[in-house]
């Protein structure tokens, strides 16, 4: 093993192996014990494929093999036949995110199960992992116009679902509070900036 290849993969793992592994817990169920063994799975796809890992976007690298690592393991989970899964495209997002269920307000976990599992990917890839930009493009494996026009669509279809949503809830509410959050959080407070983030909308807006 070539040195800086084991200084490349060491720098990988201390800058990463805890973001991966907090990426894979919440996204699994309550009291899963699985995920430290995909997160070495992760890493272990890391290091066989180290010279597929873009420079400067590792993390998201990551992320996107996290997500196929996770869509495997479910459908193993589901004693679904391997063979008989379809191979993923260049363009597929796994619908790695159960972010209806991770959030406690009620109305926030309406709007998200209303989307596409795509959508709801790309959001809570914006509000948990704060990836955006070029590594958002990483993620879904498309161009950085790409991954901006995919996260606009997001936000306006989240803002439109949440127009509907928010009519049951009262005049109280507003879009800025309609965020994935953080799982285990409400939408006040610290929760209210990611709002802003994935929505992208923000208090000047109005």
């Amino acid at each position: 093993m070539p040195d800086h290849d084991r200084r490349w993969f060491d720098d990988l793992f201390t800058a990463h192996a805890g973001a991966v592994l907090r990426f894979l817990r919440r996204r699994m169920p309550s009291g899963a014990v699985d995920a430290e063994d995909l997160a070495a799975d992760v890493l272990a796809t890391a290091w066989r494929r180290r010279d597929d890992v873009p420079d400067g976007h590792e993390l998201a690298w990551l992320y996107r093999t996290a997500g196929f690592v996770l869509a495997n393991h479910r459908r193993r989970a589901a004693a679904v036949p391997l063979a008989e899964m379809p191979e993923p495209r260049a363009d597929d997002v796994p619908d790695l995110d159960p972010a209806a269920l991770a959030v406690t307000d009620d109305a926030v976990r309406r709007a998200l199960a209303a989307l596409s599992p795509r959508d709801r990917t790309i959001l809570v890839l914006c509000a948990w992992e704060g990836v955006g930009g070029d590594d958002l493009a990483v993620v879904l494996g498309t161009s950085r116009g790409g991954a901006d026009a995919a996260l606009s669509r997001a936000r306006s279809r989240l803002r439109a679902v949440w127009a509907e949503v928010s009519d049951d809830e009262g005049p109280a509410r507003s879009v800025r509070g309609a965020s994935p959050g953080r799982p285990g959080t409400r939408t006040g407070g610290a929760a209210g900036s990611a709002a802003g983030r994935t929505t992208g909308r923000t208090a000047r807006d109005g």
